[in-house]
C-alpha cells in the first residue's frame, strides 16, 4: 500500500513528459484565460471618435420604379394653344412671328423644338413672358424661309 501512495506523491512533484505539456497548456488556459495581458492603446486625444467602419455601398434587388418616368413635356403639352388677339395679328403681319400660350415649364428650346415638330416650320428664335394671369406667353419668330401668315392659315388662326 505504502509504495503506492509514494509513487503518486512522487509524480505530482515531478516535471510531467512533453505528451502531456499540452494538456497541461489548455489546463493553464482554462483556469487563467489566454486574454490575461493586454497592452493598452495610448490616447492622445481627449474626445472620443466613433471608428469609421464599413460602408457598403448599395446592391439593389429589384428596381424601386418600375419603368422610367416619360417626359411630362412633349410637343403636344408644351404648346397649349395659339393666341389671336390683334396685337398677335400685328406680329404675324409685321414680324414674322406667332404667338402662343404655352407651358409654364417649358424653356425656349422646347418651345422650339415643339413649333417645330408640330407645324415642320424653320424657328429662329423664341422669346418668353410669364402674363399677369400667370400663363406664360411665347413669341416664336419664323426663319425668313418661312411666312407666318401661310403657317397661321395652315393652323388656321386666320
Amino acid at each position: 500500500g505504502r509504495g503506492l501512495f509514494h509513487r503518486a506523491r512522487h509524480q505530482q512533484h515531478c516535471i510531467m513528459p512533453a505528451s502531456s505539456s499540452k494538456a497541461a497548456a489548455a489546463k493553464k488556459a482554462a483556469l487563467q484565460g489566454t486574454h490575461g495581458k493586454g497592452n493598452r492603446k495610448i490616447r492622445t486625444s481627449v474626445v472620443f471618435h466613433r471608428p469609421k467602419t464599413l460602408r457598403l455601398a448599395r446592391d439593389p434587388k429589384y428596381p424601386r420604379r418600375s419603368a422610367p418616368k416619360a417626359s411630362q413635356l412633349d410637343q403636344y403639352t408644351v404648346i397649349v394653344h395659339p393666341l389671336t388677339t390683334e396685337s398677335a395679328m400685328k406680329k404675324i403681319e409685321e414680324n414674322n412671328t406667332l404667338v402662343f400660350i404655352v407651358d409654364k415649364r417649358a424653356n425656349k428650346p422646347q418651345i422650339k423644338s415643339a413649333v417645330n415638330k408640330l407645324y415642320d416650320i424653320g424657328v429662329s428664335r423664341v422669346n418668353t413672358l410669364i402674363r399677369p394671369d400667370g400663363l406664360k406667353k411665347a413669341f416664336v419668330r419664323l426663319s425668313p424661309d418661312h411666312d407666318a401668315l401661310d403657317v397661321a392659315n395652315k393652323i388656321g388662326i386666320i
